[in-house]
């Protein structure tokens, strides 16, 4: 019974980390890269998405809920772990180290994130181009957006990667194969979008 309830948590921790929070993981680089184009059209950007209807019914149910849960399970799973790199150096016991290590980094650096920008919005602070270029502005701040964009996109690139495994999509050596280059694509592709969007605020 205990293990029915474990692979049930665990299913519902791997799809969470895929769907509500890897699409706005998406749509929130999206956003960022709009400051690329300049402050005018970041600004519009960050207004539509402030604007949307049901903010914060979506915010709760697509955001929120879903981070906290993926984020608390993730460093329960992080615990239980048994991490034994110093015996088996195997690429595959690399990247299930890193994938607990990054998880950890990436939730506490969402809790720092969203502290600065989202509640920060919650007490009357306007989120605009000028608000993440004045963060960015101090080089401790801009230190903990690269490391924060670096572990983020390892983390959901290399999630994606075992998620197709874990469900039984990739089952053999060739597929999981495909698996890998799917990752690594997803790293280098949103690591790219991260790095410019977060480099357009710096003056």
């Amino acid at each position: 019974m205990k293990s029915d309830r474990t692979f049930f948590w665990r299913k519902l921790h791997s799809l969470s980390g895929l769907i509500p929070i890897g699409v706005f993981l998406i749509v929130h680089f999206g956003i960022n890269y709009t400051a690329f184009y300049g402050e005018e059209t970041y600004n519009q950007a960050a207004a539509m998405m402030g604007n949307l209807p049901f903010r914060y019914v979506m915010e709760l149910f697509i955001i929120f809920i879903p981070l906290l849960y993926h984020g608390i399970y993730g460093v329960y799973i992080a615990r239980e772990a048994k991490n034994n790199l110093s015996v088996y150096k195997y690429e595959k016991n690399w990247y299930f180290h890193f994938q607990r290590l990054s998880g950890i980094v990436v939730f506490l650096f969402l809790i720092w994130h969203v502290g600065t920008t989202r509640v920060a919005a919650a007490f009357g602070a306007e989120v605009t181009f000028d608000m993440v270029a004045n963060l960015v502005a101090n080089p401790v701040y801009l230190s903990f957006y690269l490391i924060g964009i670096l572990m983020t996109t390892f983390h959901f690139s290399n999630g994606v990667r075992t998620m197709l495994i874990t469900w039984g999509i990739t089952v053999n050596q060739k597929s999981q194969n495909f698996g890998k280059m799917l990752g690594i694509v997803l790293f280098i592709l949103l690591t790219g979008i991260g790095m410019i969007a977060i480099f357009a605020f710096v003056s």
